[in-house]
Formats: C-alpha cells, structure tokens, sequence
C-alpha cells in the first residue's frame, strides 16, 4: 500500500509539472483526486488495511493528497498567467497607429424624451420629486380616493408583494407625498417607472409616467388646459391640434383625456390613431377635494390639477416604433436607428 501511495504521487506530480493547458490539467486532477480517481479508490480501501498499519498509511495518503493538491494548485496559477499574458499579447494595440475613428453613442429614446419632458417642465416651474416605486396600498390606493373593493381597481392589473405593499401602478401617489410634505401653494413633477401586469404591442409590465401636480388658490379647469396646449406645443411643434373627451379618474374631479395630433401620421389616420389622426396624450383633471382634505390640505382655500402623461407611448409614437417592446430590448440594431 505504500509503496502504491508513492508511485501515485510521483507519477500524479510528474504530470501536473508536464501539463500544457487548463484542460489536461483537470483531466489530470479528475484521474487521481476525482470521485473514480486512483488515491480516492485507495482511502476508500482503507478498511481492508491492517489495524495496526492504518495510521501510518492514513498519513502517508493524507501527505499524497496534500502534495497534489500543493502542485495542482501552483501549476494552475501558472498557467492562469499564462493564458492572461497571451490573450493580453494578441489584443495588445498599438496607440501609435492612425486611430480608425470611435463610434459615438447616443442616449436611449426614452431617456431623450424623458430628458426633454423633464426640461419643459422645469422651464414652467415645476419641481422634480421623486418618490418610491415600491408602495403602500394607502398611498397607490386608498389616499388616492380608491378604497377597497372600488371598481377602479379593476382598471390596474397590480403587482402585489403583500397584501398591504405592491409595485405602483402609477406616479399618482407623488400628489400625496407631494401634498403631505409641502405648503402650497407649489407645483411639481415626477417621473418614474410604473408597474402593471400588462403585455402587449402598446402595454409592457414596467412603463414610465410622469405625474404633474399644481396646487395654488382659484385654480381652474381653464389653467390646466392651458398649460397642456403649451406643452404640447413645445413638445410637437405649433401646428399640433388638440381635442378634449371626458372620463373617469378617482383622484380627479371632472376628469379629462387629451388627444393629440397623430405624430406616426401627422393627423392624416393610421393604425395607430385607428383613423381618427388623433392619439392619447394624457388625461387628467382636477384634484379631487376629498385627495386634498385627506393629505392635510385645505380644500375651501385651495384647488389644483394633476396629469400623468406615459411617456413610452409618446416616444413611440414620435419614433414611428411599432412594437413597445422594442424600447426594453436593448437590441443595438434597432438602438443605431434611434440615434
């Protein structure tokens, strides 16, 4: 058994030390440590060795094994380095060599549009919040005037984590955050992601919004649909026209959609716009008084408005992208057009 021992160790070294790549030398590894391997098949026949010899031979396979693994390990870190130092050598560039240009990247088409929304909004006064994308039912929900069993649930397929916390489903409670935190009157935005159990050509799970409120005394339907004409302007140019339907949203009261002139047609009616030359730009409307009195503010001295216009469906739409999925994959084929 001895004499087994040593002849394992000096051949197992002598072809760890001979070894040329990564590969033979696990080969060589898995041949004498592995669960078949030879000094693996000998500790295992330790029992058959005789009691008063199985000290000596446990610690002769013991100091075999720790050998191997001594040579196994050092001539792995030698050629280790040696594979760094030839994979080094053939992607070596030569800095003194003409450059052959750089290829210039580009923000991606919803950071742009995010950028520019955030720009416009800040150019009329608004303040850029940010509140958390994980939320309580109270501030997704219930301070938003949709309490439990409420029909308007239905309209948003949400993510819950637990029972009372879920991943919002709008930028809508930064209005509560908003109005729990500042004295009016003020004005702000917040963008962010949102999330909804939703997937379409025009819906995604994850999509960004932006929530705008503004809270001042006497404010009025008038001073909203002002400013949106304004935006929409700086945002599709001054020939855009604009239409007005009415609709329902728990948190305001009267609530409004607002459409925009198609921008895949140019209002001339397509697919998208179903024809009509117009597509959603957002809705929105009037805080609810009840919103206001439940966040601490006084809603006999004060009034307000709020939006959420998605900005992916605008990106889309403004890029002529068929598909939303689009924006989320990453694909540098389609991301070099977007340039």
């Amino acid at each position: 058994m001895k004499e087994k021992l040593q002849e394992i160790q000096n051949k197992g070294v002598k072809e760890i030390s001979s070894a040329t790549d990564l590969k033979v030398l696990d080969e060589i590894r898995v041949k004498y440590l592995g669960k078949a391997g030879e000094l693996t098949q000998i500790l295992r026949g330790m029992k058959d060795v005789p009691p008063e010899e199985r000290r000596v031979v446990g610690i002769l396979a013991n100091s075999v094994r720790e050998k191997m693994e001594i040579a196994l390990s050092e001539k792995l870190a030698e050629l280790e380095n040696a594979k760094l130092l030839a994979d080094m050598e053939k992607e070596k560039i030569d800095i003194t060599e003409p450059s052959t240009g750089i290829k210039r990247g580009a923000l991606h088409p919803l950071t742009r549009f995010n950028n520019k929304f955030i720009d416009l909004c800040v150019e009329m006064g608004f303040t850029v919040i940010q509140t958390p994308e994980i939320e309580t039912d109270y501030y997704n929900f219930e301070a938003l005037n949709v309490p439990k069993n409420h029909p308007a649930r239905d309209m948003q397929d949400s993510l819950y984590i637990t029972d009372s916390i879920l991943m919002r489903t709008h930028t809508s409670p930064a209005q509560v955050h908003a109005m729990e935190t500042l004295k009016p009157p003020f004005k702000i935005v917040c963008p962010g992601r949102v999330y909804r159990n939703d997937d379409d050509s025009s819906h995604s799970p994850i999509f960004n919004q932006f929530e705008a409120l503004v809270i001042d005394e006497n404010v009025s339907l008038k001073d909203f649909m002002i400013m949106v004409k304004e935006m929409a302007v700086r945002l599709y140019g001054k020939d855009v026209k604009m239409r007005v339907r009415p609709a329902f949203f728990p948190f305001t009261e009267p609530s409004i959609e607002i459409d925009a002139t198609c921008q895949m047609c140019q209002g001339k009616g397509c697919s998208l716009c179903k024809g009509t030359g117009f597509s959603e730009f957002f809705g929105g409307g009037i805080v609810n008084p009840r919103i206001l009195e439940m966040s601490g503010v006084d809603s006999k001295k004060y009034s307000g408005f709020a939006f959420g216009p998605g900005i992916d469906r605008s990106v889309m739409v403004t890029n002529k992208i068929p598909n939303i999925k689009y924006l989320f994959r990453n694909d540098m084929r389609f991301l070099k057009q977007m340039r």
